[in-house]
């Protein structure tokens, strides 16, 4: 398993190629929270969303042959990895399932990247992909099952606790990878809790099971935390260093969107806002005294859908 030495490790070979992303502390009471909260705009990272770390670490840890690199997503991973390879001279090939945003399937193309719609869920994109792989010899870059990719991705957690103090960090859930990258990295003292929509809790049910186990996708998050189950051994980490787990409503996410922009003109996807959203709602609620922090981790969709 992963530790806080592997991120830092992680951190320390992609800081060249990612951008260090503001970090905003609210008083408490702002944003309908009781709680000082503070907030990282990752959705500013580079192709929009925190998987640019995990997947330049793939790159940059990996031997990437003439093929270039395959990988599969519901928009932000693809991206990530369509991003990461222009930027360092590799050929991409991305699959998505038919449910990815219009916004993110464009952004993929215009990062030179081709593009694969194949079936009405994650897994099935995956499935092509890695049957496309094994045609060609191209690299796999994994969304979230890989401890190359989610050290990288736990970088996020070391740098905003620089930028800001807090005893409890909200982490939006789909195939595991940020949640088990930033446990790994401050886990061992900060309180970290996972946060998921009605319609797609992977960790929520692979916790009450004890094991991963095959959940069906649903709502307005799908096309980002759209995973039918939990990474192995992101399980494994987050079984050790994840706290708790709550569950949010769409109405809830939708809400937490409008706030970010109404409050503070920014723009956040669904799974962006989730974090946000246990707070608002009430489904975590914090102790007297704590401090909160959650990520707004991304923000490839359509501007007009939040305003």
């Amino acid at each position: 398993m992963i530790g806080r030495q592997d991120v830092e490790a992680a951190w320390r070979l992609i800081q060249p190629h990612v951008r260090r992303t503001p970090a905003i502390e609210l008083p408490a009471g702002a944003l309908g929270v009781a709680a000082p909260l503070a907030l990282k705009l990752e959705a500013l990272q580079l192709s929009g969303s925190f998987k640019g770390r995990g997947a330049f670490h793939k790159l940059l840890a990996s031997r990437v042959p003439a093929a270039g690199i395959v990988a599969a997503s519901g928009g932000n991973h693809g991206a990530a990895a369509a991003y990461a390879a222009r930027a360092l001279g590799h050929k991409a090939e991305i699959f998505v399932p038919t449910t990815a945003s219009p916004t993110k399937v464009a952004r993929l193309r215009s990062y030179g990247a081709t593009v694969h719609q194949v079936g009405a869920v994650y897994a099935e994109a995956r499935a092509a992909s890695e049957k496309r792989a094994a045609e060609t010899g191209a690299l796999i870059v994994p969304a979230y099952e890989d401890e190359i990719v989610f050290a990288g991705a736990g970088s996020v957690a070391l740098e905003f606790a620089e930028q800001a103090a807090f005893d409890t960090l909200l982490v939006a859930v789909g195939g595991g990878g940020l949640i088990a990258g930033c446990a790994a990295a401050v886990g061992a003292g900060t309180r970290i809790v996972a946060v998921e929509t009605e319609g797609t809790p992977t960790l929520y049910e692979a916790r009450r099971a004890g094991r991963p186990v095959e959940v069906a996708i649903s709502g307005i998050a799908a096309d980002a935390l759209g995973a039918s189950r939990i990474g192995t051994p992101n399980f494994e980490v987050a079984q050790k260093l994840v706290r708790d787990a709550v569950l949010v409503s769409d109405a809830a996410v939708r809400t937490a969107q409008r706030a970010l922009w109404e409050e503070l003109r920014i723009v956040a996807e669904p799974a962006g806002a989730t974090g946000l959203a246990a707070l608002m709602s009430g489904a975590y609620k914090p102790a007297p005294g704590e401090r909160v922090a959650t990520l707004v981790c991304g923000a490839n969709t359509d501007p007009g859908s939040v305003a």
